[in-house]
Protein backbone atom coordinates (compact mmCIF):
# COMPACT_ATOMS: atom_id res chain seq x y z
CA UNK A 1 0.00 0.00 0.00
CA UNK A 2 1.36 3.40 -1.00
CA UNK A 3 0.80 6.84 0.48
CA UNK A 4 -1.57 8.85 -1.74
CA UNK A 5 -0.95 12.55 -2.35
CA UNK A 6 -3.98 14.30 -3.84
CA UNK A 7 -3.82 17.84 -5.23
CA UNK A 8 -6.72 20.16 -4.39
CA UNK A 9 -8.18 23.18 -6.16
CA UNK A 10 -5.86 25.41 -4.09
CA UNK A 11 -2.34 25.35 -5.59
CA UNK A 12 0.13 23.63 -3.27
CA UNK A 13 -2.47 22.28 -0.84
CA UNK A 14 -2.43 18.47 -0.77
CA UNK A 15 -4.61 15.88 0.92
CA UNK A 16 -2.46 12.97 2.06
CA UNK A 17 -3.78 9.47 2.67
CA UNK A 18 -1.06 7.58 4.58
CA UNK A 19 -0.62 3.86 4.12
CA UNK A 20 -2.19 2.10 7.12
CA UNK A 21 -1.08 -1.40 8.08
CA UNK A 22 -3.69 -3.09 10.30
CA UNK A 23 -3.27 -6.42 12.05
CA UNK A 24 -4.74 -8.23 15.03
CA UNK A 25 -2.88 -5.91 17.44
CA UNK A 26 -4.14 -2.65 15.92
CA UNK A 27 -2.47 -0.71 13.15
CA UNK A 28 0.72 1.11 12.13
CA UNK A 29 1.31 4.11 9.85
CA UNK A 30 3.99 6.68 9.15
CA UNK A 31 2.70 10.16 9.98
CA UNK A 32 5.63 11.68 8.12
CA UNK A 33 8.58 10.40 6.10
CA UNK A 34 10.72 13.25 4.79
CA UNK A 35 11.90 11.60 1.57
CA UNK A 36 8.50 10.18 0.61
CA UNK A 37 6.75 13.48 1.29
CA UNK A 38 9.41 15.56 -0.46
CA UNK A 39 9.01 13.39 -3.53
CA UNK A 40 5.46 14.73 -3.77
CA UNK A 41 6.19 18.42 -3.21
CA UNK A 42 6.04 18.63 0.60
CA UNK A 43 9.51 20.09 1.02
CA UNK A 44 9.59 22.29 4.14
CA UNK A 45 11.96 21.49 6.94
CA UNK A 46 9.54 21.12 9.84
CA UNK A 47 10.93 22.68 13.03
CA UNK A 48 8.04 22.47 15.51
CA UNK A 49 5.33 19.92 16.29
CA UNK A 50 2.11 21.08 17.96
CA UNK A 51 -0.73 19.16 19.57
CA UNK A 52 -4.19 20.34 20.59
CA UNK A 53 -7.00 18.60 22.43
CA UNK A 54 -10.41 20.21 21.97
CA UNK A 55 -14.04 19.57 22.82
CA UNK A 56 -16.96 19.38 20.39
CA UNK A 57 -17.85 22.75 18.89
CA UNK A 58 -14.45 24.36 19.51
CA UNK A 59 -13.19 26.38 16.55
CA UNK A 60 -9.50 27.30 16.45
CA UNK A 61 -8.44 29.92 13.90
CA UNK A 62 -8.19 31.20 11.31
CA UNK A 63 -4.50 31.82 12.13
CA UNK A 64 -1.49 32.88 10.08
CA UNK A 65 2.02 34.23 10.65
CA UNK A 66 2.62 37.68 9.15
CA UNK A 67 6.38 37.91 8.42
CA UNK A 68 7.41 34.26 8.77
CA UNK A 69 4.60 32.18 7.24
CA UNK A 70 4.33 28.57 8.32
CA UNK A 71 3.73 25.51 6.20
CA UNK A 72 1.79 22.88 8.16
CA UNK A 73 1.09 19.18 7.95
CA UNK A 74 -2.12 18.59 9.92
CA UNK A 75 -3.36 15.23 11.25
CA UNK A 76 -6.42 14.44 13.37
CA UNK A 77 -5.14 11.66 15.63
CA UNK A 78 -8.45 11.09 17.41
CA UNK A 79 -11.94 12.36 16.68
CA UNK A 80 -13.07 14.35 13.66
CA UNK A 81 -12.44 17.93 12.58
CA UNK A 82 -13.40 20.18 9.70
CA UNK A 83 -10.07 21.70 8.65
CA UNK A 84 -10.05 24.97 6.67
CA UNK A 85 -7.33 26.78 4.74
CA UNK A 86 -7.58 30.20 3.09
CA UNK A 87 -5.17 31.35 0.37
CA UNK A 88 -3.57 34.65 1.45
CA UNK A 89 -1.06 34.83 -1.43
CA UNK A 90 -1.95 37.92 -3.52
CA UNK A 91 -0.24 36.51 -6.63
CA UNK A 92 -2.08 33.16 -6.43
CA UNK A 93 -4.92 32.31 -8.84
CA UNK A 94 -6.76 31.04 -5.74
CA UNK A 95 -6.23 34.22 -3.67
CA UNK A 96 -9.09 34.61 -1.17
CA UNK A 97 -10.47 31.14 -1.81
CA UNK A 98 -10.93 28.56 0.94
CA UNK A 99 -10.97 24.79 1.18
CA UNK A 100 -12.54 22.64 3.88
CA UNK A 101 -11.58 18.99 4.46
CA UNK A 102 -12.80 16.55 7.09
CA UNK A 103 -9.92 14.87 8.91
CA UNK A 104 -10.42 12.04 11.36
CA UNK A 105 -8.43 9.66 13.47
CA UNK A 106 -10.40 6.86 11.87
CA UNK A 107 -9.47 7.74 8.26
CA UNK A 108 -5.94 9.01 9.08
CA UNK A 109 -6.13 11.61 6.27
CA UNK A 110 -3.78 14.61 6.51
CA UNK A 111 -3.71 18.02 4.87
CA UNK A 112 -0.54 19.81 3.79
CA UNK A 113 -0.87 23.59 4.01
CA UNK A 114 1.93 25.54 2.28
CA UNK A 115 3.22 28.91 3.44
CA UNK A 116 0.88 31.80 2.70
CA UNK A 117 -2.38 30.34 4.03
CA UNK A 118 -4.56 31.00 7.05
CA UNK A 119 -5.54 27.82 8.88
CA UNK A 120 -8.23 26.78 11.31
CA UNK A 121 -10.48 23.90 12.27
CA UNK A 122 -13.61 23.07 14.20
CA UNK A 123 -14.28 19.91 16.19
CA UNK A 124 -17.17 17.71 15.04
CA UNK A 125 -16.74 14.76 17.44
CA UNK A 126 -17.04 14.77 21.26
CA UNK A 127 -13.30 15.56 21.44
CA UNK A 128 -10.45 15.71 18.95
CA UNK A 129 -6.68 15.40 19.22
CA UNK A 130 -4.86 17.26 16.43
CA UNK A 131 -1.16 17.14 15.60
CA UNK A 132 0.49 19.54 13.19
CA UNK A 133 4.04 19.97 12.04
CA UNK A 134 5.17 23.57 11.33
CA UNK A 135 7.97 24.91 9.14
CA UNK A 136 8.59 28.00 11.33
CA UNK A 137 8.71 28.43 15.08
CA UNK A 138 5.59 29.98 16.54
CA UNK A 139 6.01 33.66 17.41
CA UNK A 140 2.98 35.23 19.13
CA UNK A 141 4.13 38.71 18.05
CA UNK A 142 3.95 37.58 14.40
CA UNK A 143 0.50 35.95 14.56
CA UNK A 144 -2.56 37.24 12.76
CA UNK A 145 -6.12 36.06 12.65
CA UNK A 146 -9.20 36.20 10.44
CA UNK A 147 -12.66 35.99 11.96
CA UNK A 148 -14.15 32.57 11.28
CA UNK A 149 -17.40 34.11 10.00
CA UNK A 150 -15.90 36.75 7.68
CA UNK A 151 -18.67 37.34 5.11
CA UNK A 152 -16.23 37.99 2.26
CA UNK A 153 -14.83 34.46 2.61
CA UNK A 154 -18.21 32.81 3.19
CA UNK A 155 -16.77 29.65 4.71
CA UNK A 156 -19.43 26.94 5.04
CA UNK A 157 -18.51 25.76 8.53
CA UNK A 158 -20.54 22.71 9.63
CA UNK A 159 -21.33 24.35 13.01
CA UNK A 160 -23.38 27.46 13.80
CA UNK A 161 -22.21 28.64 17.21
CA UNK A 162 -18.58 27.68 17.75
CA UNK A 163 -16.71 27.91 21.02
CA UNK A 164 -13.97 30.49 20.44
CA UNK A 165 -11.01 31.81 22.41
CA UNK A 166 -11.18 35.52 23.23
CA UNK A 167 -8.39 36.13 20.73
CA UNK A 168 -10.18 34.29 17.92
CA UNK A 169 -13.46 36.11 18.67
CA UNK A 170 -11.63 39.45 18.19
CA UNK A 171 -9.91 38.48 14.92
CA UNK A 172 -10.11 40.88 12.00
CA UNK A 173 -11.44 40.57 8.48
CA UNK A 174 -9.85 38.92 5.47
CA UNK A 175 -9.09 42.39 4.02
CA UNK A 176 -7.39 43.46 7.26
CA UNK A 177 -5.25 40.30 7.13
CA UNK A 178 -4.22 40.98 3.52
CA UNK A 179 -3.33 44.58 4.42
CA UNK A 180 -1.27 43.41 7.42
CA UNK A 181 0.65 40.91 5.27
CA UNK A 182 1.29 43.43 2.48
CA UNK A 183 2.86 45.86 4.97
CA UNK A 184 5.22 43.22 6.41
Amino acid sequence: MEIRFKPTELPGVLVVEPAVFPDSRGHFLELYHREKYRGHGIEPDFVQDNFSHSAKGVLRGLHFQVRRPQAKLVTALRGEIFDVVVDLRPDSPAFGKWLGVRLSGERKTQIFVPEGFAHGFCVLSETADVHYKCSQLYDPADEGGILWSDPELGIAWPIDRPILSGKDARSGSFREAVSLISKA
